[in-house]
């Protein structure tokens, strides 16, 4: 509820006239009135808060007699009437996102529903990249503590935190994809769906994944590198540690059954809200390298003030990370027997 207030009433008020936005500059005062009407932008904004609540809300009351009036037209949403009182209709529907103002008759939801998978798969890819390497190098500075190694990989993590992704996306753009575009056969942009050189049929190129998978896995890299050295160090000082190695456990059993485990805690706090930012940081790192992402088409919405884009992206990316926090706090149960779910 409280995303929801936050961006209606910030894209509500600040940018303008969504009436003119829909119609462009060659717009006339009828047809601003006729949209204005038809959307209920007429209405006060307490009222189109309503009605926005209204689209929104699975449950939801309509009119009977306000086909004029888009807002309250229960024909747009496919809902399942339940029962009526008076003049309203009670029924049930999926949220209704509204439509975008640039692609006419497109709905929110099918925008979305075409570019979500592809920065789903991005975000998946780099957090794969980003835990697999960042815990192996993490057990690795860890136990190599205060050798050249560890320093090498601190410093390492350390630049990975402090490139912005804009910058890494654009410097792995141009080298691995323009300089040495001979050896690593790899584009500077594409998307994972292409149409065939017949232009007939879409194919999946999965080598355009590669490059913006790691660039934007870069940043969560270094923190889950930084996080995991710190949570093994604190671990292998703790009494059952000592414990394990005093009854004759070999170093890497110790590590493999005892320590990594329990200092996973910290790194599956981070993991998980990299993750979830990832589908709304993934916005500059789709732009540069040419992904049909989502983060590209807020770009885009916001290029063109595309507000009902702009507002689901936001909606689903809030959704998104309450459901990863959600089912974040069950691996700690899973992690650490110490922590119980009420």
């Amino acid at each position: 509820m409280g995303v929801i207030t936050v961006i209606f009433f910030l894209f509500t008020i600040l940018p303008g006239d969504p009436a003119k936005m829909m119609l462009g500059q060659n717009q006339t005062a009828d047809q601003v009135e006729a949209v204005k009407r038809k959307y209920g932008f007429d209405k006060p904004l307490g009222t189109q808060y309503l009605y926005y609540l209204n689209d929104l809300s699975p449950l939801s009351f309509h009119s009977k007699d306000s086909a004029d009036y888009t807002f309250l037209n229960p024909n747009k949403y496919n809902a399942k009437s339940l029962f009526s009182f008076g003049t309203t209709n009670v029924a049930v529907k999926t949220p209704y996102l509204r439509e975008s103002f640039t692609k006419q008759g497109k709905s929110v939801t099918a925008v979305i529903g075409e570019t979500l998978p592809n920065t789903f798969v991005l975000a998946v890819s780099a957090i794969i990249i980003a835990i697999f390497l960042g815990i192996i190098l993490g057990i690795v500075s860890a136990l190599k503590q205060d050798t050249w190694i560890d320093r090498t990989i601190q410093v390492l993590s350390t630049l990975g935190m402090s490139v912005p992704s804009f910058f890494s996306a654009i410097l792995f753009a141009w080298v691995f994809g323009f300089l040495l575009h001979e050896y690593t056969n790899l584009e500077m942009t594409g998307s994972l769906y292409e149409l065939d050189d017949f232009g007939e049929q879409m194919t999946i190129k999965w080598k355009n994944l590669l490059l913006p998978a790691i660039v934007l896995g870069i940043r969560p890299l270094a923190v889950v590198i930084q996080l995991m050295r710190n949570s093994l160090l604190e671990v292998l000082g703790q009494d059952y540690i000592r414990t394990a190695r005093a009854k004759g456990l070999s170093q890497f059993k110790v590590i493999k059954n005892h320590a990594v485990k329990n200092a996973l805690n910290p790194v599956v706090t981070a993991i998980s809200g990299w993750f979830a930012s990832m589908l709304a940081g993934a916005v500059f790192v789709e732009y540069i390298f040419g992904w049909n992402g989502l983060g590209k088409e807020i770009v885009n919405a916001l290029n063109t003030l595309d507000l009902p884009v702009i507002m689901g992206a936001v909606l689903v990316i809030a959704i998104v990370f309450i459901t990863i926090n959600i089912f974040v706090d069950f691996i700690y149960a899973w992690l650490d027997p110490r922590v119980k779910l009420s």
